[in-house]
């Protein structure tokens, strides 16, 4: 079976990996990018057919590459898909399609990744893989009882399906907002379950988007960030009325905000009912914490999303977060030559911190392939055939 080594590999060809890409052949180091399914950003091809970016054009564009400027201001997965492709084109980034990994392994100086192409062998390893392809589904008692159709967020494509039906939406992150919103539009009866609240921003403010002013605030401590954005909540509290969306509880962990406010404007109006606590799913619906019962025609689990790390096995260890244990925002903290790309989150917009993050880590490759005297790799010789 082919074997092949290459300096680096990039697992993942969504928006990270191909920022990555990027830089690494900007740099001229020797790569190549791994992507599970038959065309670039694979998961992105199967999120909600509505969905809108609540992160503004000029702070979302990828490494060398702005939008269009017809493009809107919030560009929607149409337009993003359609970025990414010219933008793998544009920069002839190397990516092998249907090459899911299967398996990662330490060699010495080396990494060893199993594909489903064959074995790879690599000095630097780059986790791009990000979080959208690892839904979470927690555990609810009574699961397996439910007779209704039950789907995380990331299976929902249009809310056509649900016209006229008792949806429970379990969530209420920008994805489960967003989908609430739209199937209450559609003529669903919706019930939002809320267990710890939500930090809800305006998707512009004066005008300008929220993430643009958050921008601003990136160098301060994370205290003060949090402060800031609380207090523009409130402010948007006083001007639009008050809050129907109980608050987020402090975490140690990073959040992004519930960006807009369709979801509270349709509480506000009587079309989307909220409700406390899961307690479990029963035959014909579902029982909330205060005892009381309802029937659902289908169940929503807008639950979030963690880091894509199965690969890795123990070779790493998640911190508290579910993110992994990292040093200098990217390198991993558990093994030498590996990072990770699209892995932190914060109210400047995951797109923003992919673009920062990709050309931290090919700075650091270059850093490291200078020191070892390899410098930029010339153009490896076609790879020969060897028995595994």
């Amino acid at each position: 079976m082919t074997q092949r080594t290459d300096t680096v590999l990039v697992v993942g060809a969504g928006p990270a990996g191909l920022a990555t890409s990027h830089e690494l052949k900007r740099r001229k180091i020797d790569h190549a990018v791994l992507e599970k399914g038959d065309q670039i950003a694979d998961t992105w091809t199967k999120l909600y057919e509505s969905l809108v970016l609540h992160t503004g054009k000029h702070l979302s564009a990828l490494p060398g590459m702005s939008f269009p400027a017809s493009t809107p201001l919030f560009p929607s997965r149409a337009d993003f898909l359609d970025y990414l492709r010219r933008y793998r084109e544009r920069f002839q980034l190397p990516v092998e399609t249907c090459c899911a990994v299967s398996g990662v392994e330490r060699l010495g100086d080396r990494w060893r990744v199993d594909t489903a192409q064959g074995a790879r062998e690599s000095r630097f390893l780059v986790m791009a893989t990000g979080i959208l392809s690892n839904p979470q589904i927690p555990e609810i008692p009574g699961r397996q009882d439910f007779q209704g159709e039950l789907l995380h967020s990331v299976d929902y494509l249009r809310p056509q399906p649900f016209q006229r039906k008792r949806v429970l939406v379990i969530g209420v992150g920008n994805s489960g907002g967003e989908i609430s919103a739209e199937l209450a539009r559609s003529g669903a009866e919706v019930t939002v379950s809320i267990r710890s609240g939500a930090t809800n921003l305006p998707l512009r403010l004066f005008g300008i988007p929220i993430q643009y002013f958050s921008f601003l605030l990136i160098h301060l401590p994370k205290q003060i960030q949090r402060r800031i954005i609380e207090l523009t909540g409130k402010i948007s509290e006083r001007v639009r009325g008050p809050a129907v969306l109980p608050r987020a509880l402090p975490s140690a962990c990073p959040g992004v905000p519930l960006i807009g406010f369709h979801l509270a404007d349709a509480v506000r109006e009587g079309r989307i009912r909220l409700r406390g606590p899961l307690d479990r799913l029963t035959r014909e619906g579902a029982r909330f914490l205060d005892g009381s019962e309802e029937r659902f025609d289908a169940v929503i689990l807008a639950t979030g999303f963690r880091a894509e790390m199965s690969a890795l096995k123990d070779l790493i260890r998640p911190d508290a977060c579910g993110f992994a244990r990292r040093r200098r925002r990217v390198v991993s903290a558990d093994q030498p030559d590996l990072f990770f790309v699209g892995q932190n989150y914060d109210a400047t917009g995951a797109l923003f911190n992919i673009a920062r993050d990709s050309r931290s880590v090919a700075k650091m490759i270059a850093a490291a392939l200078k020191a070892d005297g390899i410098g930029r790799r010339r153009k490896e010789k076609p790879p020969e055939r060897s028995e595994r």
